[in-house]
């Protein structure tokens, strides 16, 4: 098969037609579950930072102690982006949505 067969083949599905296009509705719904994983990721990131200043490690081993605070920072590093990349999904997928209800048919390119 030539290489612009195989490109064409894998954008249709086994009937030969091409996939649907993606509605508003699956942009919206898309951006309020990123929207809530965000935000459940905010909450995890808040319940981190209370517990690790509450709960400070002392280790009579300065080797220990850095371990330790570097995990720390690890895990509250990875719980906040975790938080800015659900956001950052979410606000895209809003903008896609609102991009989604005003725009006008496009012709399909040929």
């Amino acid at each position: 098969m030539p290489e612009g067969e195989k490109a064409s083949a894998s954008a249709t599905n086994s009937e030969g037609t091409p996939p649907p296009r993606k509605g508003p509705l699956s942009f919206l719904s898309g951006a309020m579950v990123s929207g809530a994983f965000a935000w459940l990721c905010l909450l995890l990131s808040q319940n981190l930072v209370t517990y690790f200043s509450l709960h400070t490690p002392s280790y009579s081993s300065a080797i220990a102690q850095s371990i330790a605070s570097g995990f720390k920072t690890l895990v509250i590093g990875t719980s906040f982006l975790a938080t800015f990349t659900f956001s950052f999904i979410g606000l895209g997928l809003t903008l896609v949505f609102f991009r989604s209800l005003f725009a006008g048919k496009e012709p399909d390119a040929a």
